[in-house]
């Protein structure tokens, strides 16, 4: 094992798949000078030919990585931010998910759409949502969002391997996480659910930067309440079972998105839950979430995002 930043992890799993299979290669922005380290030396290893540049033209970018997958390629889709995919809305949205549908399962299209997501660095709005709810509203497309390097490398892995469009969120409040990282080859399976903390009283499912605020809550109340912390780590697939049982032991749940409260993941797996088992809960679920409001920037984003205390604040709540 080694100890590696979340930034680091991922290069690492992009330059492995490309020298494991020649029919991996990098399209889009600014990653042969790799704006934001990802991408940092793959371009002298591999060439312009697998790692390309492209102007700012997110259409381009993922037309020609779902062209290219559609033809047996395994593109990843560098769009920088999550927020430039509504640029690509049609290729996104409805080419690539539906197309292996619409062709009567002839067509695969094993296409990685690969983003910077979410907020906490006075971005403003165009730089720093992380479109949880509409990739889940969208039929054909995996969600990955980890909170670890292990996750990030292992989880990206799985990606680039997979057969079907996912979308990989990664945190840019991430980037300088540090974790221990195996030294061997391995993958990590999508709609695994991992348990970051053990506990009786509550449970808090959170993923991404969330995971980590979720963390802290607990650790901010664990003299009076013992909360279960719950990393989903895909949103699509979801590991629902998991999160089942942990609400069967403690009979209360607390969800956290950084995405937009109406309409989210939040609101949708507290649904299923209420639906599925509503004789297991206590108590009302609650939800953190950001308000359906725009991400201002400067100091105001600090108001809109979910934080610890507001975390903590919903947990009091549910164990009122």
């Amino acid at each position: 094992m080694r100890e590696v930043t979340y930034t680091q992890a991922i290069c690492e799993a992009l330059v492995e798949e490309m020298r494991r299979d020649e029919k991996v290669f990098l399209i889009g922005e600014s990653i042969q000078g790799a704006a934001f380290g990802m991408t940092a030396g793959i371009v002298q290893e591999f060439g312009p030919e697998r790692v390309m540049d492209t102007p700012i033209a997110e259409t381009a970018i993922v037309g020609a990585a779902l062209g290219s997958a559609i033809m047996g390629y395994r593109p990843v889709a560098d769009l920088m931010f999550a927020d430039f995919m509504f640029v690509a809305g049609d290729e996104v949205f409805l080419k690539a998910p539906q197309w292996h549908f619409l062709h009567g399962g002839k067509v695969n299209v094993p296409v990685v759409i690969f983003a910077a997501a979410g907020g906490g660095m006075q971005l403003a709005n165009e730089h720093s949502q992380i479109p949880t709810g509409k990739i889940l509203n969208t039929p054909g497309l995996k969600l990955v969002l980890p909170s670890t390097p292990r996750d990030a490398k292992g989880l990206l892995k799985t990606a680039v391997r997979d057969n079907n469009p996912v979308v990989f969120f990664w945190h840019k409040g991430l980037m300088s996480a540090t974790g221990q990282v195996p030294d061997e080859e391995f993958t990590i399976p999508f709609g695994v659910a991992d348990i970051k903390r053990q506990g009786a009283d509550v449970t808090v499912v959170a993923a991404s930067l969330m995971t980590h605020h979720a963390l802290a809550a607990a650790a901010m109340l664990e003299k009076d309440i013992d909360v279960e912390v719950i990393d989903p780590r895909t949103l699509e697939p979801l590991d629902f079972d998991t999160i089942l049982a942990s609400v069967e032991k403690t009979g209360r749940l607390v969800i956290v998105d950084e995405d937009r409260e109406c309409c989210g993941f939040a609101a949708e797996l507290g649904f299923q839950v209420m639906q599925k088992a509503y004789e297991l809960l206590d108590a009302p679920i609650q939800r953190v979430c950001t308000p359906n409001f725009p991400i201002p920037g400067g100091c105001l984003e600090a108001h809109v995002l979910p934080n610890p205390n507001k975390i903590v604040a919903a947990i009091k709540a549910v164990m009122a």
